[in-house]
């Protein structure tokens, strides 16, 4: 089954609530979304970095675009109200592990208060809704052991940003047990991803965005913690496990299990082979561009962790999910976007060639979605 059945025509002409859409991976939902013929409804901040993926890809003219903090309930309230969303994915978050040393406060108050208020507006909705919450592999009870975290495994987090993420799980799961009786017409699960890159990031204090500035500058690479292992995955495979639960929790695509048995938290991981060092990435990058990497780890920097992946077999089994691009080509592609987007090539096409790449990768090839979502 998977995304060829699962995410063709499922979105077309539904109303599609996004939040976080100018972040980096809901800009890329959203191109993806639009593509796909649906109308889509974005809250959020102003995009948190400049240059910005948002920006480049124009979606500010190509969608409904709101600014507002989820922390406020009755902006998140409105947008519900007015959207009248068929579909939720709740991306907003305050997503560094650094800065919630610094800001663990704002940290928590945007990850777990925030997506308190859009349960909320769920649980007073009078019409169907698929929603999907997206939280982080980091909300596991990290024990640094070799196997892969599954969903049942014990939630945790050292630092701030991580345990306001396993709160968020718990939130999730309250809420859903408490106020969403199988009558409901809001259907509530969560999803787990790993270490996400792709063109079009530009963060600060992240691995590829940090390598490209250096590379572009004729730097080192900067690499803080070169043995630390992470699940990555390029951005496009959690997107499409995102797209695909929604699809099947709104009963729009078929799936091997029944729709009760969605109702909670799916991983979305790489294959084990993508579970890699920080120092094999930095290695990979400069295979596509020519260059050297520095170790800059500090003894006092804050905790990171340092062994952490997925097992996805859950997805695999219940949605007919699976990864499609393995280490190498994910490497390639987010090399390959930043390359020709620097030598001057449209941000939006090289995106929408991608997002077809992959789709195509995935079996989609019949839906002429791009053709369509390109012009919207």
């Amino acid at each position: 089954m998977g995304l060829q059945n699962g995410i063709c025509g499922a979105f077309r002409g539904q109303s599609v609530l996004v939040t976080g859409h100018t972040g980096f991976k809901g800009s890329w939902l959203c191109e993806w979304l639009l593509a796909l013929g649906a109308r889509v409804t974005g809250l959020a901040l102003d995009p948190p970095t400049q240059p910005s993926l948002f920006h480049q890809l124009d979606l500010s003219s190509r969608m409904d675009d709101r600014r507002a903090d989820v922390r406020n309930p009755e902006a998140v309230r409105l947008a519900f109200d007015e959207a009248r969303p068929d579909y939720v994915f709740h991306l907003a978050a305050q997503p560094l592990v650094i800065q919630s040393y610094t800001e663990p406060v704002s940290t928590w108050e945007t990850n777990v208060l925030g997506t308190i208020h859009v349960l909320e507006c769920l649980r007073h909705a009078h019409r169907p809704c698929a929603a999907v919450i997206v939280t982080t592999d980091k909300c596991y009870d990290n024990r640094e052991w070799c196997h892969a975290y599954r969903e049942q495994d014990t939630l945790g987090g050292h630092d701030p940003y991580s345990s306001s993420k396993a709160a968020v799980e718990l939130a999730v799961e309250s809420w859903r047990r408490s106020f969403f009786a199988a009558d409901h017409p809001v259907r509530i699960a969560s999803a787990r991803a790993g270490n996400v890159i792709g063109g079009g990031d530009w963060a600060k204090d992240r691995l590829v965005p940090d390598a490209i500035r250096a590379l572009g500058e004729g730097r080192p690479i900067p690499v803080r913690h070169p043995m630390a292992t992470r699940a990555w995955q390029h951005v496009l495979e959690p997107l499409g496990g995102y797209l695909l639960l929604g699809a099947c929790l709104a009963g729009a695509a078929p799936t091997p299990a029944p729709r009760d048995a969605l109702l909670g938290a799916f991983n979305f991981g790489p294959p084990l082979e993508s579970n890699r060092t920080v120092r094999d990435v930095a290695e990979e990058i400069l295979r596509h561009w020519p260059g050297a990497w520095e170790d800059r780890s500090e003894p006092s920097a804050p905790h990171e962790a340092g062994f952490l992946n997925l097992a996805h077999e859950k997805a695999f089994h219940m949605l007919g999910w699976r990864p499609r691009w393995d280490f190498a080509e994910t490497i390639s592609r987010t090399l390959e976007w930043y390359r020709e987007v620097s030598a001057g090539a449209d941000p939006g096409g090289v995106t929408r060639r991608q997002i077809m790449s992959f789709t195509e990768a995935s079996g989609i090839r019949s839906s002429g979605a791009f053709s369509k979502g390109s012009a919207r």
